[in-house]
């Protein structure tokens, strides 16, 4: 076990991003032993890494240069093509062999985008995370993974610290198409639970009652236990993806668009307010304030 940690932690990663995912889990690396560089627009958060063992990059070139295996968690589409292409970008500067991973949530043709900038010796992956920022926190990330399997497997022992499961499902963008439909998913079932609860209220049902039920039986979902947690910060953003992915492949997703009507009123305050049986809306239909 002793020369197994040592092989792994002789990859040098680097971490460019270093927010609510992205701090974390350059965390978890650190605190397994590995080698860490790290590069953020936000200087506080360079030095709250640097603090606990990491080594700063003053740029994405340099972080590249520096880096066996590069995990680029950045908000979106534009902000992965400039971190990773480009004179400034991470790829001009990264060395022979190595593996750029993104993390972001981001369309495939931006994993194409970014595989066709990248010289013929460093490999990208899509590898796009699930478990939202609890995960990230906890080392439980759902990781979904497109592109090489062989480099894959290289960079599987910096994976482990900050994952749970790693699961490779095809070529470049397949992870990314595997974060849409997890995504679709979860809004459309946060819609649904938010709807039909509401429904029982207006009832006389007990919400918390009427919950505890669901959970017992085939209803029983891990978004139906932990709806008070959830952030509900980035429906918007993935339910527009899959609705812009649906139409590229001439699939109608109803589901998806009335999640987007939906998910438009409904919020963490009054969600945690429909769990403890206040009203999710008002009885006209309208938002509740």
């Amino acid at each position: 076990m002793t020369e197994q940690r040592a092989d792994a932690t002789r990859l040098l990663v680097g971490s460019l991003g270093l927010g609510a995912m992205g701090g974390p889990i350059a965390g978890h690396l650190l605190d397994a032993g590995f080698p860490v560089v790290v590069h953020d627009l936000d200087r506080a958060a360079v030095e709250e890494a640097t603090a606990r063992g990491a080594t700063g990059a003053g740029s994405a070139v340099e972080l590249g240069a520096r880096s066996d295996v590069v995990v680029v968690i950045v908000p979106s589409d534009d902000d992965v093509l400039v971190a990773c292409t480009g004179d400034d970008g991470v790829l001009s500067g990264m060395r022979s062999g190595g593996v750029l991973l993104i993390s972001a949530s981001v369309r495939p043709e931006t994993c194409e985008k970014v595989a066709a900038a990248a010289p013929d010796d460093v490999t990208v992956l899509d590898a796009a995370l699930t478990g939202g920022v609890r995960g990230a926190q906890e080392g439980s990330i759902n990781l979904l993974v497109g592109g090489d399997a062989a480099a894959l497997d290289r960079v599987r022992p910096a994976l482990a610290p900050w994952t749970s499961s790693v699961h490779h499902l095809g070529t470049l963008g397949a992870g990314q198409v595997g974060k849409t439909v997890n995504n679709l998913v979860h809004w459309a079932q946060i819609s649904v639970l938010a709807e039909a609860l509401e429904l029982g209220r207006r009832w006389g049902v007990s919400v918390p009652a009427m919950r505890r039920a669901l959970m017992d039986g085939p209803t029983d979902s891990r978004t139906l236990r932990e709806l008070e947690r959830m952030r509900l910060t980035w429906h918007a953003k993935d339910l527009a993806n899959a609705m812009s992915m649906a139409e590229a492949v001439d699939w109608a997703l109803p589901i998806g668009r009335t999640s987007q009507e939906v998910m438009t009123s409904i919020t963490v305050s009054r969600l945690v307010r429909l769990l403890h049986d206040g009203p999710l809306r008002d009885a006209d239909g309208g938002q509740s304030t």
